[in-house]
């Protein structure tokens, strides 16, 4: 089940919400939240159902015997089995056939026999989420919680559960038995999902219809143009596909009274490698940094070392994404530019103008996406050289058979949509309200950002000039009539279509 579906949107999440606010208690909440979100899980994987439960059972059982042990030599086997057990499921599942495919590939014979199972959806990051748990309370930054369903309604939280965030439970640790659900946190709530489903169904769904016409095709038989309109398609769908879930996942939790990690900051406004993965996918990234980086010793460390430490991290971001050699050369690739960086281009790069530096990392990010969209390293190879005109203008294929054409007049769309103008205007609407030119300030600041994410919190009345109030009032109005507009519309499209992928699934 995705949440741009039909199911979804028209039964599953209306029977939600109805059952859990009619209970009274906040213990009878967080079951109903458990029970749905093994309803929501099992509707996709019935088979897997199962693998759920026994990850929040034995995660369930070694933070409680870690939290009561005393010895630390227990305490360290302790965590170390269940980490062991973690990454051992995680591995059978995502990475069997990888590892026997190039096993057998290397000696020549079927030493390991592939067993071609299906990826359990989401593994990747509820089997992280669990980590967070178990490796925080073993620090003592978190308390057990005894009560292995509530750490059950954790784990398998449903708006988060199958492609993020990463919700570490330290971030809810505390809305768990103390949450407080409000209309006005419900309504933002409800903004948001409303802006994640328009960027998911109406734009990733529209750039996506492109990019997959173009790339399952030989380089030779599409040339620049169609190689360049399919990565540049795949660029912009990866964006709004994955940053719309996280929209839609951060605005359902906020309907209940938790408060989600921001998981995008508009990373296409990027000015390095660096910048750009620290706006793209956060709470990947800040798992990255503080359970694998920082423990290998971080940048405290002599330069090998640091550099070592780097790319540690990222070959395991890139294997972590899939079981193919181009996402083990795609965090590669990452790595490598973040040292370069580090070491020689910013100081080049912070003496040019502005402009210099967003196309810098514009080129990163789209030789980046080449690296992760097209499988098979020859076929990287060959679309690499396609865009530097090796197969000619449109290889074999007339301009008129590639499509791409038709796309051009949305490039505008897809590029207002991935830049932050929203949070911008809304700073320049709320300190004219206040009168003070000066003054940017936003109504409600979210949890460890700078901004508050477009749409999630309306514009502050001003307490003085009537008119202003007036003003403020027609714009938040005039803002959730198109937020409907959007909602009715995406429902429209879901409806009438059949083509609905969610990328971050197979991840």
């Amino acid at each position: 089940m995705v949440f741009s579906s039909s199911v979804f949107l028209f039964a599953f999440l209306p029977a939600f919400l109805a059952v859990y606010f009619l209970m009274p208690k906040r213990a009878a909440k967080n079951i109903v939240l458990l029970a749905f979100s093994l309803l929501f899980y099992a509707w996709g994987e019935p088979v897997y159902v199962w693998l759920m439960v026994f990850s929040i059972g034995f995660n369930w059982a070694f933070g409680f015997a870690i939290s009561k042990s005393a010895t630390p030599p227990l305490r360290k086997f302790l965590l170390v089995a269940d980490l062991f057990l973690n990454l051992l499921i995680l591995g059978f599942y995502k990475y069997q056939g990888f590892l026997a495919e190039n096993v057998n590939r290397a000696i020549g014979e079927e030493f390991i026999a592939e067993l071609n199972l299906a990826l359990p959806i989401g593994i990747s990051f509820f089997t992280l989420q669990a980590i967070t748990y178990v490796v925080d309370v073993y620090r003592g930054q978190v308390k057990a919680q005894k009560n292995p369903l509530y750490l059950g309604m954790y784990i398998a939280m449903f708006p988060q559960l199958v492609a993020g965030p990463i919700v570490r439970y330290s971030d809810i640790e505390a809305e768990i038995d103390n949450r407080r659900a409000t209309l006005a946190g419900f309504a933002q709530g409800l903004r948001l999902f409303c802006v994640g489903l328009g960027k998911k169904v109406l734009l990733a769904n529209t750039a996506g219809t492109l990019a997959d016409s173009l790339l399952p095709r030989e380089a030779a038989e599409i040339g620049f143009v169609g190689c360049f309109s399919g990565v540049a398609a795949y660029t912009f769908q990866i964006y709004f596909d994955f940053s719309g879930y996280s929209d839609m996942a951060i605005g359902l939790g906020k309907m209940m009274g938790f408060d989600y990690p921001r998981n995008f900051n508009y990373p296409y406004t990027s000015k390095s490698a660096t910048e750009f993965w620290r706006r793209w996918h956060m709470s990947l990234g800040g798992f990255f940094r503080d359970y694998v980086y920082i423990p290998l010793g971080g940048n405290r460390v002599s330069t090998p070392r640091f550099v070592l430490n780097t790319m540690i991290v990222w070959g395991l971001t890139g294997i972590w994404h899939g079981a193919a050699w181009n996402f083990v050369l795609w965090g590669l690739y990452w790595g490598v530019l973040i040292l370069l960086e580090k070491f020689f281009i910013m100081k080049v790069l912070d003496r040019l103008p502005g402009f210099v530096s967003h196309i810098w990392c514009a080129v990163l990010f789209f030789f980046g996406w080449l690296l992760f969209a097209v499988t098979g390293l020859s076929n990287v190879a060959e679309w690499f050289c396609a865009m530097f005109g090796a197969y000619g203008f449109t290889g074999t294929s007339t301009l008129w058979e590639l499509q791409s054409w038709s796309y051009v007049s949305l490039i505008p769309i897809f590029i207002v949509g991935s830049l932050p103008w929203a949070p911008w205007l809304r700073k320049k609407l709320q300190a004219w309200a206040e009168g003070d030119p000066r003054r940017a300030v936003m109504a409600a600041p979210a949890k460890g950002n700078e901004a508050v994410p477009p749409c999630q919190a309306e514009l502050a009345a001003p307490a003085a000039s009537p008119a202003r109030a007036r003003a403020v009032l027609a714009v938040n109005i005039a803002v959730d009539v198109a937020l409907l507009a959007v909602l009715v519309l995406s429902a429209m499209s879901v409806v009438s279509s059949s083509y609905n992928p969610f990328i971050y699934f197979q991840f």
